[in-house]
């Protein structure tokens, strides 16, 4: 895939052109055949990166701000916007109408669904499941006629957690390595890894598997993930993998 930046006065233009790629020549210094444009919103902007990365696809209907980081295999989808300073890493998957906020860190591998706005102070490390319409928050007490933009707390979700559909998660708190928020809850304080949560405000009902099974403990406090094999452990109520 060839992606080409362009300012605004030649985005409209170069639409019209793509019509006949075959036979477009232009004189944009860049490889040809073209598959994809990105509009640049600035013409004092001549790349979307600091790396220089354009391996990636963007639909025609997503605004890039520069400067931000964006890396390989990234494939991001309508009327999403891409906002300043923020980092997206190697194969993550942006779906429709999609927010990523100045400053907002993204690992590789996470799957956002469509609906998702991910606002200044969430990091997501690796492997981190985003579900339709989950709600990120960044302030604890807003109000329309106070400026709170230097109270913004920070949210950590951890490699492999997966946030059901429609979930809230209230700010300034961390979701443990591989937890997993069903659709709908509420989260108003950290989450331990493997921890299983539901309800509003969550409460943790069972523990699961990095491959998202719930685990069932035999007496000696082991459980078996069905698909992967892993032995997990419970000592002093936190789960452990059993190597």
């Amino acid at each position: 895939m060839r992606i080409i930046k362009v300012t605004e006065e030649k985005y409209k233009e170069l639409q019209e052109l793509l019509r006949y790629k075959d036979r477009l020549e232009v004189d944009l210094d860049v490889d040809l055949p073209i598959t994809g444009i990105e509009y640049v919103n600035s013409p004092k902007n001549e790349q979307i990166n600091s790396n220089q990365q354009t391996n990636y696809f963007a639909h025609e209907t997503v605004v890039i701000d520069t400067p931000c980081q964006i890396g390989d295999g990234v494939k991001i989808w309508h009327f999403s916007h891409i906002m300043p300073n923020c980092v997206i890493g190697d194969n993550c998957n942006i779906g429709q109408n999609v927010v990523v906020s100045p400053e907002v860190v993204l690992g590789k591998n996470v799957k956002v669904q469509n609906n998702v706005s991910i606002y200044t102070g969430v990091i997501c490390e690796d492997d981190v499941f985003l579900g339709p319409s989950m709600v990120f928050t960044n302030v604890i007490n807003p109000r329309s006629a106070i400026n709170r933009k230097t109270e913004y707390k920070k949210t950590i979700v951890k490699k492999g957690a997966s946030i059901g559909a429609n979930a809230t998660i209230v700010c300034g708190n961390t979701i443990g390595e591989y937890a997993m928020i069903g659709a709908g809850a509420v989260v108003t304080k950290d989450i331990p890894p493997y921890a299983l949560v539901v309800g509003n405000p969550s409460r943790q009902i069972a523990w699961v598997s990095a491959y998202g099974h719930r685990l069932e403990f035999d007496d000696e406090g082991v459980a078996l993930c069905p698909e992967s094999g892993q032995k997990y452990r419970i000592e002093n109520g936190e789960l452990r993998v059993d190597n």
